[in-house]
């Protein structure tokens, strides 16, 4: 039987190789993401399918579990879970006042990078089988002063251990990882400069950028049988940017 794998965000970056890369291995593989556009065609480009759910949106991400539940059936399980839906939100703008600005900014990151995950894998928790897997895309920036993007994702390495410590008994793993800066990814938008790429590559120890397959393959190891006793961890992805010991 071929494996089932939900993975939001799942239509660009890290999301669209690690879909790529369950499909590869025959999953039955469904990615999540905001617009109509781009996920038909993710869902054309790797042939697997594709729903529409902003995952910050309760009512979205209900509708998105019901419809999983009428997919899989009565007795059908979630093998892998990926929580790979987030980002670096623009600047805040608009006619408030400085703290205003500052409240959407923190709230948005909030939403986007701790949230999405907090409120999908609760809403399919119950479909998920014994020896399946949630895996979480966090960030070096929880490591960094990576201000309120860095402090949703070193939240959401918090609620990993919490999660795993729920999920533990039925044999579910949950597990993060932690990416360092990964090229062609959505995540600068316009806003990284050549300067910037040269400064983030020159903090790794094998010099040079990560890549989205790359992060896809950890999630794959880690949803694999040989990662049946990794869980509640944080694993980091980062060419030595950031060591742990």
């Amino acid at each position: 039987m071929p494996r089932t794998v939900l993975i939001t965000g799942g239509t660009s970056g890290i999301g669209l190789a690690t879909a790529a890369r369950f499909a590869a291995d025959g999953a039955d593989v469904i990615v999540t993401g905001r617009r109509q556009d781009t996920v038909e065609r993710a869902a054309e480009e790797l042939g697997v399918r594709g729903v529409v759910c902003d995952a910050t949106e309760t009512g979205q991400v209900e509708a998105l579990a019901a419809r999983l539940g009428d997919t899989l059936g009565a007795l059908g399980a979630l093998d892998v879970l990926v929580n790979a839906a987030g980002g670096l939100p623009p600047a805040a703008t608009g006619d408030g006042s400085p703290l205003d600005a500052v409240r959407a900014q923190w709230e948005t990151n909030w939403a986007q990078n701790l949230m999405t995950a907090v409120l999908t894998t609760t809403a399919v928790r119950d479909r998920l089988a014994p020896g399946g897997a949630v895996i979480s895309i966090g960030s070096i920036g929880a490591e960094r002063g990576g201000g309120a993007y860095g402090a949703a994702k070193a939240a959401l390495a918090a609620w990993n251990a919490f999660l795993s410590a729920e999920l533990g008994p039925r044999g579910v793993t949950a597990n993060v990882i932690s990416s360092g800066y990964v090229e062609n990814t959505n995540f600068f938008g316009d806003g990284l400069t050549r300067e910037r790429h040269d400064a983030l590559v020159a903090e790794t120890h094998d010099k040079r950028a990560g890549r989205p397959e790359e992060i896809a393959e950890t999630a794959f190891f880690l949803a694999s049988p040989g990662a049946r006793h990794i869980t509640g961890q944080t694993i980091h992805v980062n060419g030595g940017a950031f060591t742990t010991r």
